[in-house]
């Protein structure tokens, strides 16, 4: 039923007494010559109004996409891509939240444009297991996989591979919002399988359409442009992935989206716009961020 119409009081007929004033001359003139009274005209200009909610909606058109980069046709990134996917030896999963698959400006298929199908494969869900994927759980169970996730128990991805008998053959990386990312990892029993790393670097996030918590944050592209470009030790790579990724921010820029500042940089110079949380755990994280603190 149309909540609208559900909430309007129904015009069921009541008896009212006789009008107490007399009818004026265009009233009576009306009601001998079979006219509807003003009042019931109003009326039914209301009811024909109340059918338009009954009108069938078009479905809005979705612009033609290019089946490479699945952007736009008129907005497409194919020219910054590499003409042939990049030749590389690892296998490279990414684990993407739902939330992520509906999002203009991801960067997953811009990835996923410069490397083999074979090479790159891109599982949705937030809950994975052995009964509902098992080709991942074999992935996750071999030795030579390992789970990009930063955390106290992580180790350097290239301190690791100089150490390791197992040169690794496949990485797995989540993409999503860092609390979708967190959710992921820990509710998954699968993902606490592989070795997990994490990348020991300096550079800044080139994403600057997309705030990050703090400077050090990358996208999932730039994740796996640093990580494949340390496994395939061929920094050609990390460069390609990326160039596809500032073409789009320059275009965004230019048609009007504003660089987004990490919420650690508006913090540390007081322009932060919203007001300070009153959650104890909530604004430990913030002071974490304040001082730099890795969290």
């Amino acid at each position: 039923m149309d909540p609208q119409k559900e909430a309007r009081t129904p015009r069921d007929p009541v008896a009212r007494p006789p009008a107490s004033r007399s009818q004026t001359p265009k009233e009576e003139e009306r009601r001998e010559s079979g006219e509807a009274p003003a009042a019931a005209l109003g009326e039914e200009a209301e009811d024909s109004a109340d059918g338009l909610w009954e009108l069938p909606v078009e479905p809005a058109e979705r612009r033609p996409e290019c089946s490479r980069c699945s952007r736009p046709q008129k907005v497409c990134l194919c020219p910054f891509l590499p003409v042939r996917p990049l030749h590389i030896s690892t296998y490279l999963y990414i684990i993407q939240h739902p939330a992520e698959e509906s999002k203009v400006l991801r960067t997953v298929p811009l990835l996923a444009a410069c490397l083999p199908q074979d090479k790159c494969k891109v599982k949705i869900g937030r809950r994975f297991s052995e009964e509902r994927d098992p080709e991942l759980s074999t992935v996750c169970r071999k030795s030579g996989t390992l789970i990009l996730y930063p955390g106290a128990e992580a180790a350097n991805l290239e301190e690791f591979i100089l150490d390791s008998p197992i040169y690794p053959s496949t990485i797995i990386i989540i993409d999503g919002t860092w609390s979708q990312a967190k959710d992921i990892f820990y509710k998954n029993s699968l993902f606490r399988l592989p070795k997990q790393v994490q990348l020991k670097t300096s550079i800044s996030s080139q994403y600057v359409i997309r705030a990050q918590p703090t400077n050090r944050c990358l996208s999932t592209l730039e994740c796996a442009a640093v990580a494949l470009s340390i496994l395939e030790k061929n920094n050609y790579i990390q460069e390609t992935l990326l160039r596809p990724l500032r073409a789009l921010c320059s275009f965004q820029l230019q048609h009007g989206a504003q660089i987004r500042l990490s919420k650690e940089h508006l913090l540390k110079n007081g322009l932060y716009p919203k007001p300070m949380p009153k959650n104890k755990r909530k604004l430990r994280k913030m002071e974490l961020l304040m001082n730099s603190v890795k969290i």
